[in-house]
């Protein structure tokens, strides 16, 4: 790691690699774990990333899971966050990213957890990464199955609280909004000819027109923040060519829903922003996550309002927390 692009809390790395390996350790061996934690753990740091972009969350930082007495951890897990969202009380938790329909935990783990929450006097809940999609939960949602506590998918989307809590939202772009770009044909390069009189034209081209449209196809200027959620969708594709130009639309088909946490990355890969182990680190530093969209549930609203969104729904859990009023979600 150059000094050069050494990250700003490079000290706080340095901090705690000493502590777990001590003042004498070998200075290689210092240097590839401060390597290591400022690559950090993808899955927390994409969480912590998504929980700032959403705009409810006012602190949100890593628990040290470093334990004294060595003795404690045949006693207490620490869980890997602390949280204060808006409106709400701080709570604990656990991040875990599994592929599996079935989130689990041995009943030693889970019984250190709520150890430690119930030591602390604070509520407990799982960030569970399933493939791209989370889902936010109190952890007295997973059951005792035969050997361990499971929770499956289907059930952790029925008992999710990335909405309340988070600011998270689904949304649906209307049927025939999109973006529309026309190519001139400015000098051919080469023809290439093959069999039944079919060829292959190459063309040197140039952008001379781009237009958005709204639902149901029609002409609009839209603000940037509105045609930047395009951005976000899985459009359909169609080409229309005359002789001098070639029309490429994308648009939306009316199907699928999209959630917000996952709007994010797909703006992050429009603008090209690395999100791998040390990507999500880095956006985790920035006060700007985004360079299109600062207020998610600010710019949905826009684009309603534009004929570019159709729907936004806001989930709630089917059984509320103990922790929360039925007045707080509300």
């Amino acid at each position: 790691m150059s000094l050069k692009n050494s990250p700003t809390d490079l000290h706080i790395l340095i901090q705690q690699a000493l502590a777990e390996l001590g003042s004498t350790a070998d200075p290689t061996a210092i240097a590839s774990l401060v390597q290591r934690l400022n690559f950090g753990l993808p899955a927390e740091d994409e969480f912590c990333v998504i929980c700032a972009w959403l705009g409810r969350c006012r602190l949100l930082h890593k628990l040290d899971q470093v334990q004294v007495p060595r003795s404690s951890v045949e006693v207490f897990q620490v869980p890997d966050l602390l949280a204060m969202f808006d409106s709400f009380s701080p709570v604990l938790i656990e991040v875990k990213s599994k592929a599996n329909k079935k989130l689990s935990f041995t009943p030693e783990y889970y019984a250190k957890l709520i150890r430690y929450a119930d030591s602390m006097k604070m509520p407990l809940l799982v960030a569970w990464k399933h493939h791209s999609i989370w889902t936010l939960f109190d952890i007295r949602h997973l059951k005792l199955a035969r050997t361990n506590f499971n929770i499956d998918f289907n059930e952790a989307m029925r008992q999710n609280l990335l909405g309340i809590l988070v600011g998270d939202v689904s949304y649906k772009i209307s049927a025939g909004a999109g973006v529309h770009l026309v190519f001139a044909k400015e000098r051919l390069i080469s023809t290439e000819h093959a069999a039944n009189d079919a060829y292959t034209e190459t063309w040197e081209m140039r952008v001379s027109e781009v237009a958005f449209t709204t639902g149901g196809g029609q002409p609009a200027k839209l603000t940037a923040e509105t045609s930047q959620l395009l951005a976000t969708w899985d459009m359909a594709e169609s080409e229309e060519h005359t002789e001098t130009s070639i029309k490429k639309s994308f648009y939306a088909n009316g199907d699928g829903m999209e959630f917000g946490h996952r709007a994010l990355v797909h703006l992050l890969d429009w603008e090209g922003k690395e999100r791998d182990a040390g990507g999500w680190r880095d956006l985790m530093r920035k006060s700007e996550i985004t360079r299109s969209i600062s207020d998610f549930n600010a710019a949905l609203q826009r684009a309603m309002a534009e004929g570019v969104v159709s729907h936004v729904f806001n989930q709630v859990p089917v059984d509320v927390p103990d922790f929360l009023s039925e007045s707080q979600i509300g």
